[in-house]
């Protein structure tokens, strides 16, 4: 019996740990340019998430509380998704550390990381308030992300997909 339990305990925690680390696992499979696709489409569905909640201010029907309520929670859900592609796709898995404090290779990891930190700003900005120009900051500190993490043959790479969607 103690076997057992210990053999169910030990799959437990296997397991566990396999769906933590799904999403981090060294499988190699990235497409960094779909991430960026991914994110200017969260930022787009904030703002029209925001236009909306503007258009709908001061009515109150019940019809149009429950849609206004609605859009803020597609607001707030794209908002965390920006923030979670940053921090769980590019901080922790694509962007690697620097061990030096000295050279190129440093100053473009301290450059991507500040600018990455501050679309997760924006898109903080974004869930507290109704206020467009946090989206448009977002949008800006995204490309200028591009601009800094992808080489010419990347940035062709986000423009032909990005055609495509």
């Amino acid at each position: 019996m103690k076997l057992v339990n210990r053999a169910i305990l030990f799959a437990f925690f296997i397991t566990k740990g396999q769906l933590w680390a799904h999403c981090q696992v060294p499988c190699g499979i990235y497409d960094d340019a779909l991430r960026i696709v991914q994110m200017r489409e969260d930022f787009r569905t904030i703002q029209k998430a925001m236009d909306q909640i503007i258009h709908l201010k001061g009515k109150t029907s019940a019809q149009d509380m429950n849609q206004c309520i609605r859009w803020v929670n597609t607001k707030e859900e794209h908002a965390v998704r920006i923030q979670e592609t940053v921090s769980t796709y590019f901080l922790i898995q694509r962007i690697k550390a620097k061990t030096t404090t000295q050279g190129e290779a440093y100053n473009a990891y301290v450059q991507q990381t500040t600018n990455l930190h501050q679309v997760m700003v924006a898109a903080m900005k974004c869930k507290q308030t109704v206020a467009i120009n946090y989206v448009q900051e977002g949008l800006i500190l995204l490309d200028d992300f591009v601009n800094l993490y992808f080489d010419d043959h990347g940035q062709e790479h986000l423009k032909a997909i990005s055609g495509k969607l």
